[in-house]
C-alpha cells in the first residue's frame, strides 16, 4: 500500500464537496455565511435574514436608513465577499 501525506479536515471536506459537483453551491452557501463577518456586528445586528438565489445574495434589513445606506456599498461588498471564498461566486447584491 503506498503512504500518502495526511489531509486535513478541510481538505477532505473540499474533496468530498468537489466529487459530489456541488462546489458552486458550497461557495454561494460561504459567502452567504460571510456576511457576519464582511459587515460586522453592527450591521449584523439589524440583518433579519439572507438567502442566495442563483448569484444573487438576498439580505433583510430592519433599519430603513441602513438599508438605504447599504445601496450604495454594494459593489464593494461584493468585492468583500467574494474575496472572503476565494472567486467571484456572487454577481449580485439585493437589500430588502
Amino acid at each position: 500500500m503506498k503512504k500518502r501525506e495526511a489531509l486535513t479536515v478541510g481538505q477532505i471536506i473540499e474533496q468530498a464537496i468537489a466529487e459530489t459537483g456541488n462546489s458552486q453551491e458550497y461557495d454561494l452557501q460561504r459567502a452567504c455565511f460571510c456576511w457576519a463577518e464582511v459587515v460586522g456586528p453592527a450591521i449584523n445586528r439589524h440583518t433579519v435574514r439572507r438567502w442566495v438565489d442563483r448569484d444573487t445574495l438576498h439580505v433583510s434589513i430592519t433599519s430603513a436608513s441602513l438599508k438605504n445606506e447599504l445601496q450604495f456599498h454594494i459593489p464593494r461588498l461584493l468585492q468583500l465577499l467574494n474575496q472572503a471564498v476565494g472567486r467571484d461566486v456572487l454577481k449580485n447584491i439585493v437589500i430588502h
